[in-house]
C-alpha cells in the first residue's frame, strides 16, 4: 500500500500526508512539480519529526511515476469527486497505490483514463470536498483496514 500525492500545492498538507504514512506504515510518492519549493530544508520543515521516519519516493513526471508502479505490479486507485464508484463499494488489493490529485484541481483528465480504478469518499451533498489529508486519512484507513494492514 502506498500514498502517492500529484503535484501538491500545500507544503502543510504535503507534512501532514508524511506524518499519515509514518503512523501506518507506508511510504510516500510525490510526483512533482509541487506547488512549492521541494527541498530537504522544506521537507523537514513540513513534516517536523516525522521527516526522518518516512520513505518518501520523488517521481519527476506523471509517466514516469505510471511506468514504476506498473512495472512493479501495483495498481493504481485515483481518489476524486469525480469518480462513479463510492468507496464504500471497492474491493481494496495490498499492492494498491492510493492516489490524490492537486489541491487546487486534482488531476489531468488524461491521468483519469489513465489509472486502473477511480473511487470516491461519500459525502453531503451540500458538501464540495475534504481536506486532501483527511480524504487520505480515511482511504488508507479502508483499505488497511480491507488488506489486513492494519498492526
Amino acid at each position: 500500500m502506498k500514498i502517492t500525492l500529484y503535484q501538491p500545492d500545500i507544503a502543510q498538507n504535503l507534512g501532514a500526508a508524511m506524518r499519515l504514512c509514518v503512523c501506518f506504515g507506508v511510504p510516500l510518492a510525490i510526483i512533482e512539480p509541487c506547488g512549492f519549493p521541494l527541498t530537504v530544508k522544506a521537507l523537514r520543515r513540513t513534516a517536523m519529526d516525522y521527516a526522518a521516519q518516512v520513505d518518501v519516493i520523488r517521481h519527476k513526471t506523471w509517466a514516469g511515476f505510471a511506468d514504476s508502479e506498473l512495472n512493479a505490479g501495483n495498481r493504481i486507485v485515483l481518489l476524486s469527486t469525480k469518480a462513479a464508484r463510492p468507496i464504500t463499494n471497492f474491493k481494496f488489493k495490498a499492492n494498491d497505490t492510493l492516489l490524490f490529485g492537486r489541491e487546487s484541481a486534482g488531476v489531468p483528465d488524461e491521468i483519469h483514463g489513465a489509472v486502473q480504478e477511480r473511487v470516491f469518499i461519500p459525502l453531503n451533498p451540500d458538501a464540495r470536498s475534504l481536506n486532501l489529508v483527511s480524504s487520505a486519512s480515511i482511504a488508507l484507513f479502508e483499505a488497511l483496514r480491507q488488506t489486513g494492514g492494519l498492526k
